[in-house]
């Protein structure tokens, strides 16, 4: 059981203790109190600096007339009307004697010399001859400095502390005047750390042929132009998540050399209504003036969904934004210049009027990649990465059907940080087979540790499973029986197909059920009794016993009929809750799910029944091993007499049985 995250520290424990977080409203008051003490050390500094130093004694212009006619003066140096006096050291003033030169100040009458001054105070002209007189002259812009220093200083010093004040709210204050900007994050086609070209896209070839076109309009628009064509306004990136959609979007920018605006759906809507479609304008806006160039909406759904319905909540911001969107696609001021793409994984709850004709005119449907294009995906992510001798990505791109590009891209992140973990320089091929598991299920879980029980439970849990695969004629090969804890299971059966298969037949789905009841009978039959380890197998077969029922028309009894959309839904916009048949025929459909599961459970018991010896030797090996290869477990079939499949007689989908 994980630990409680609000658990206090121990004494003596080496984690540090977290600062606690300050509120938001009291971090005025301590910015306010910080201000209010710098101000004051400012004006004590200032005061101290001012005042330490020790101020001449200012004499009378009588007394300097005496000192003078005495010969007691040296030096005076005029400076308007501040007369700066210096005497002769060793020598006796009125008010001091010292051995140094004592300096003193005067004023001397405004407008008259300081010769004739003295004069008129009795100074003889030999007196006089004996002093050297210095005149300094301020410069204009001394003169004005020192004249409004002291009105300006204050004012600096209060226009810092209102500054420093200002910057908490300053962020909060302005963002109420820009609510209706946007704020898409923009690609430069110069920038060549951030450009991404159709070479950094593997796979999605069929994709890429209906993106060149774009490029070639954005590159050379006359040749369609001439010959009457419009290009397309709006392409609309349909498939699973992390199938590349938006790096293909980028791709197109890069591939053109215009530049790339990028926004997400959620962006656009906010708690105050009409901002959303103010951000619409304004993104349409930018683009048009930056234009040529790509505006990409990622996760469209979030704004673009059915108006009306109610789903979503029925918010008014939400379609008024939606509405913003349509009119700027195709409204009043067509712009040819300005290509829009938008990428989705749920195309089924978007509003028609988005995808007629004229707005988004072109979906391009991104599949999974299939086997070649896993490698050529790998070798992408493999570019960076110092890779072992032993390592071939066929084998990883044959092992990883279903597999995205982004699960890919992390199954060789993975891959290194399980090499640098080891202090290895290069990525093993060792490595990756590793990561493949922990990309499916999740880390091992080393500290889960089984007792003896509920490891031989697991064991002949995992052995029902793969006793099952390997006899029924349509289900997929065992390639690996592992009773070590991953994520949330405590064991697994990996089966791997041979080849990719798009389409799966309904022999291969009541195997597939078969299988996943592998688990549960052995655990009934074994220990007559039965644990919550099945729980997830009986989840997932009666969900695809289901569909099998209402939505691929492989029951007998209701026949080709399709009952229900994806995810449960009723078909054409119905609801999420609503249902378009009657309380009979529900019943019927659960009887039926009933009557595939019984089949499918018979159909297991059977085996189980009949190759018990298979069984106990595939569960008394894995207690001792806790994994068995693939190599391995078909050497164990060949002793009891059963044969391996081989590739020639199966071609269908991969699929994992957790416990």
């Amino acid at each position: 059981m994980p630990e409680p995250t609000n658990k206090r520290h121990k004494k003596g424990s080496n984690q540090p203790t977290p600062a606690p977080k300050v509120p938001r409203g009291d971090s005025f008051w301590i910015n306010l109190a910080s201000s209010v003490v710098i101000l004051l050390l400012l004006a004590g500094a200032y005061t101290y600096l001012a005042t330490d130093q020790q101020k001449p004694v200012d004499i009378p212009i009588s007394q300097l007339a005496t000192d003078v006619q005495a010969g007691k003066v040296s030096t005076i140096v005029v400076s308007g009307d501040d007369l700066d006096i210096t005497y002769v050291a060793g020598v006796s003033t009125s008010t001091q004697a010292s051995s140094t030169p004592v300096e003193k100040t005067a004023k001397k009458e405004p407008d008259t010399a300081l010769s004739q001054t003295l004069f008129n105070y009795g100074v003889s002209k030999d007196a006089l001859d004996k002093v050297s007189i210095d005149i300094k002259r301020e410069s204009s812009w001394q003169y004005w400095l020192t004249l409004l220093a002291p009105f300006f200083a204050p004012l600096l010093l209060i226009g810092f502390f209102i500054w420093y004040l200002s910057r908490q709210v300053r962020g909060a204050g302005m963002q109420a005047f820009s609510f209706g900007q946007s704020k898409p994050r923009i690609t430069d086609p110069d920038d060549a750390a951030q450009r991404v070209t159709f070479k950094d896209v593997a796979g999605a070839k069929e994709a890429k042929v209906e993106l060149l076109e774009i490029v070639d309009f954005l590159k050379n628009p006359k040749k369609f132009l001439d010959i009457g064509a419009r290009i397309p306004k709006g392409i609309l990136l349909m498939g699973a998540a992390g199938t590349g959609k938006t790096l293909l979007a980028r791709a197109v920018a890069g591939e053109a050399g215009v530049p790339f605006f990028s926004i997400s759906g959620s962006e656009f809507v906010e708690m105050f209504v009409g901002v959303g479609a103010s951000r619409v304008r304004d993104l349409f806006l930018t683009a048009k003036r930056a234009a040529p160039a790509i505006i990409f909406v990622d996760e469209i759904d979030a704004v673009g969904r059915v108006r009306g319905t109610g789903v979503g909540g029925g918010n008014d911001e939400r379609e008024q934004t939606l509405n913003q969107i349509l009119v700027e696609m195709d409204g009043f001021e067509p712009n040819e210049k300005v290509i829009v793409m938008a990428a989705t994984n749920r195309p089924d709850v978007l509003d028609p009027a988005l995808v007629r004709p004229g707005r988004f005119d072109r979906r391009v449907t991104i599949e999974l990649p299939d086997r070649g294009d896993r490698v050529e995906i790998l070798n992408i992510h493999a570019r960076k990465k110092p890779l072992a001798e032993d390592v071939n990505l066929e084998v990883i791109a044959e092992r990883t059907p279903g597999f995205s590009g982004a699960d890919l891209a992390n199954l060789m992140n993975e891959g290194a940080i399980l090499a640098a973990r080891e202090n290895r320089k290069t990525v093993a091929q060792f490595d990756l087979i590793r990561s493949i598991e922990k990309v499916m299920l999740g880390p091992e879980r080393k500290s889960h540790v089984l007792n003896a029980k509920e490891k031989e439970i697991t064991a002949y849990h995992e052995a029902g499973h793969a006793v099952v695969a390997s006899l029924l004629p349509y289900a997929d090969p065992v390639h690996k029986i592992s009773i070590i804890s991953r994520g949330r299971a405590a064991g697994y059966t990996l089966k791997l197909p041979f080849e990719d298969r798009r389409m799966q037949s309904k022999n291969e789905f009541l195997d597939d059920i078969a299988m996943s009841l592998g688990g549960y009978i052995a655990e009934k039959e074994v220990f007559g009794d039965i644990t919550t380890g099945p729980s997830n197998d009986l989840q997932v077969l009666t969900s695809l016993a289901r569909n099998m029922v209402t939505r691929w028309g492989m029951s007998d009894k209701m026949g080709t009929v399709a009952l229900e959309g994806e995810g449960g839904r009723a078909l054409f916009g119905a609801g999420v809750e609503g249902k378009e048949y009657s309380e009979k025929v529900s019943a019927d459909i659960d009887a039926e799910v009933k009557h595939i599961v019984d089949g499918a459970y018979k159909k297991a018991l059977d085996i189980i029944t009949k190759r018990r010896k298979l069984l106990d030797a595939i569960a008394h090996r894995l207690v001792e091993v806790e994994t068995i290869e693939r190599e391995e477990f078909e050497q164990i079939l060949l002793v009891h007499g059963v044969q391996p499949k081989k590739k020639q007689e199966i071609d269908v989908k991969a699929a994992v049985v957790d416990f």
